[in-house]
């Protein structure tokens, strides 16, 4: 799309911070496009059925999102979405969406398929559906990115031994021929018709697909959409001929797109409320609550309704965060077990476990009780672990820390290890944050130290802890030492 001659980039949106993102996008002059029912109904605005250059997806875990597409849009959107708050996170992905790889297969056990070494330590996950023929460890095939997987996640990204190029509003195939559609009925035979009309040649060798959202687009869009496809396929093709056609080692031969993907913690969720409120009815708490379960979505979604047709969403603006009634709705509570997700600003995500919760607060308090193993050293405390240790942790929504007590099995304290990290959030199945290296510790004398501030110095000068962030961090900890010391 033009604007004033200039080309404005499009995007398209879907997920659970889809309202609040088409208004940021908007507010930056950004063009969203193929919009849901419910995103027209809510803004005064015409949204086009056109081509997108940026996709958008909220992650299954529904704690951020994906951002593919071409690589300086993509830099510019997941640029905008790192600055809403102090605690979003961005980062690269080396396989990214539609990037072709020539792998070997690694492990071919059993389940449904086979992990496959992409090159430079990167693994994926081959369906055996997808392949022809048996799979076995030393195989090697070219395979296509189809769904990238989010650095916290512990799923290696999903390959295929097939290409296909997406245009927006149709997609083109090496494993598809001819003309088909993705709905039925007339509206698809309709789509399959107009193709005669397009003057747009398919590549030969690839099948062509008409995807639900070219239901409501005209003539030019699909004309465009299909022009831009087989334009990528052109590319793709010339960058593979001049790829080796049996390389020596497993990597990448061609990456069409650029793949990011943002990371929203507890004030960044927050953030997203505030600009989803200039469209419509949002409760505090609206993405906090929906990034913690499935099931909250509809909740969420009637609380809303019911306050937006009563007139009371003003008082629904002004109010707190209600962690009590959405923990007794969805957890976590007293009685369950949940993890530590222990983010690092790197992307990855590290499990320290999981406990019972043994004791809950209605001001968003939990304590969680883990059994430890016996051997090597509590960090930074420099005291032995032992069989029938217990590490006592307590946890409060949206604190920048939490402390954990080691106790012997006689109940001593063996020393109190405070971890500096983003607010925390605690959702029915674990308590999530990421950590911020910076720690304070109290040893069983007493004494009190703040320590691993140079490793919080080493993210920032590698680029994954903000100077903001950072001085955050610092702060906090310098805080709970003096606490400490007391």
């Amino acid at each position: 799309m033009t604007d004033g001659g200039e080309t404005m980039t499009t995007v398209r949106v879907r997920g659970i911070y889809t309202t609040a993102i088409t208004q940021l996008l908007g507010e930056n002059g950004l063009e969203v496009v193929q919009a849901s029912d419910p995103i027209r109904e809510r803004f005064d605005d015409s949204f086009e059925t056109v081509p997108a250059d940026i996709r958008i997806e909220t992650t299954r875990d529904r704690q951020g999102v994906e951002v593919s597409g071409e690589s300086g849009s993509v830099d510019a959107v997941a640029s905008d979405l790192e600055g809403l708050a102090i605690d979003a996170f961005r980062w690269e992905d080396a396989v990214s969406r539609s990037a072709v790889f020539e792998c070997e297969v690694i492990d071919a056990g059993g389940g449904g398929g086979a992990t496959v070494d992409l090159g430079n330590g990167r693994r994926g996950y081959l369906h055996y559906d997808d392949v022809d023929g048996y799979v076995d460890a030393g195989n090697r095939y070219r395979v296509q990115v189809r769904e990238p997987a989010p650095p916290w996640s512990d799923d290696d990204p999903r390959v295929v031994p097939t290409l296909e190029v997406q245009g927006g509003l149709c997609t083109l195939s090496r494993d598809r021929t001819g003309v088909s559609a993705a709905l039925r009925g007339e509206r698809a035979d309709e789509l399959v018709g107009m193709t005669d009309l397009l003057s747009v040649e398919i590549p030969d060798g690839w099948g062509l697909r008409w995807q639900h959202a070219a239901a409501d687009a005209d003539l030019e869009a699909m004309t465009t959409a299909l022009e831009q496809a087989a334009d990528r396929v052109r590319a793709l093709e010339n960058t593979l001929t001049d790829a080796p056609e049996e390389p020596d080692e497993p990597g990448v031969l061609a990456a069409p797109r650029t793949t990011a993907w943002c990371w929203f913690g507890r004030e960044s969720r927050f953030a997203l409320d505030a600009v989803r409120r200039e469209v419509e009815t949002t409760m505090p708490g609206h993405h906090r609550t929906k990034a913690a379960d499935r099931a909250a979505s509809a909740a969420v979604d009637f609380a809303e309704a019911v306050c937006g047709s009563t007139g009371t969403e003003t008082d629904l603006a002004d109010g707190e965060f209600p962690f009590p009634a959405v923990a007794q709705q969805f957890g976590p509570a007293s009685g369950d077990r949940i993890g530590i997700g222990h983010g690092k600003p790197d992307g990855r995500l590290i499990s320290l476990g999981r406990g019972e919760v043994t004791d809950w607060n209605g001001d968003g308090s939990v304590t969680l009780e883990r059994s430890m193993r016996g051997g090597g050293t509590y960090d930074a405390l420099d005291v032995p672990k032992e069989n029938g240790d217990v590490a006592v942790t307590k946890f409060r929504e949206g604190r920048w820390w939490y402390p954990t007590t080691y106790r012997d099995e006689q109940g001593t304290a063996k020393g109190t290890y405070v971890n500096v990290c983003t607010p925390v959030e605690l959702f029915p199945d674990a308590a999530r944050y990421v950590d911020l290296y910076i720690d304070v510790v109290r040893a069983p004398d007493g004494t009190v130290e703040i320590v691993d501030a140079d490793e919080l110095e080493a993210a920032v000068a590698d680029g994954y802890v903000s100077d903001e962030l950072a001085e955050k961090a610092r702060g906090v900890a310098e805080a709970v030492e003096r606490a400490l010391s007391k």
